[in-house]
């Protein structure tokens, strides 16, 4: 199964950083965010991704074109201009890596690169958000719920955009994008969408408005709910937070 990474936003929220590269390639660690999250589901052994670049997307191919020489121990020997790889130390990932458009929204980003989804259920997720959340136990709940769309609903401190689950049914019933509101669930990302989701996309919008409005009204929208860590990165503070948690060695989405 694909896992498709949206990762062509300017990141204005952080802009301290990301004047500088696209927000995903904020570094936590030493390493982009984007690896980390890539780190995550390839431990569940999805290791075939797809990339929505757009701001400076060129960096993030720029990555992963010289990832195998920067990752491994070399020799370079100038007198026959030759180099020698001793020790290999790339990831098993396959890595498509496609242009969405500067400006593109985010529904029009995975209309996109369903081209190279295929017929199959494919993930998507925010390229700035990391969390422990079982990628397994998430599909397994997709496919019991059979809906059109999962995403993940976590728990975090109130400034992302609310979500409200009916509990017998266990999906969907409102989505209401970044509004300041007490509600407990919030989108995290982490989402599985059947092919039929294509259907809901409209290139003029932010897949966070009317194409999930739609499904929520439809009753597509099945919410995993994870009682985990979740935390994005939104601002300077955001990053620093995450920088912290991975200096002191006890990072929870690190699972590998």
């Amino acid at each position: 199964m694909k896992v498709v990474i949206l990762a062509g936003g300017m990141g204005s929220r952080i802009s301290e950083e990301s004047h500088l590269r696209p927000k995903p390639m904020i570094e936590i660690g030493g390493r982009p965010i984007l690896w980390h999250i890539m780190k995550i589901y390839s431990y569940y052994g999805f290791n075939d991704f797809i990339i929505c670049c757009g701001y400076k997307g060129h960096m993030i191919k720029e990555y992963f074109i010289d990832y195998y020489m920067n990752e491994s121990d070399i020799t370079v020997d100038l007198t026959n201009n030759d180099v020698t790889i001793h020790q290999n130390m790339a990831e098993p990932w396959k890595v498509t890596l496609v242009n969405t458009g500067l400006y593109t929204p985010t529904a029009g980003r995975i209309r996109q690169v369903m081209k190279y989804t295929g017929e199959e259920p494919f993930m998507m997720t925010y390229g700035d958000g990391v969390s422990d959340v079982n990628i397994t136990d998430l599909l397994d709940f997709h496919k019991k719920m059979g809906k059109i769309a999962t995403i993940t609903a976590a728990r975090p401190a109130g400034r992302w955009g609310t979500i409200q689950v009916d509990d017998e049914r266990q999906i969907v019933t409102t989505f209401k994008e970044k509004e300041k509101t007490d509600q407990a669930f919030v989108n995290a990302g982490f989402a599985v969408f059947n092919p039929e989701i294509e259907n809901y996309l409209d290139e003029e919008y932010m897949l966070e408005t009317l194409p999930y409005e739609s499904l929520t009204e439809a009753g597509q929208m099945a919410a995993y709910r994870h009682e985990g860590f979740w935390y994005p990165m939104d601002t300077i503070r955001d990053r620093d937070y995450l920088e912290s948690e991975w200096a002191g060695g006890d990072a929870p989405w690190k699972l590998w």
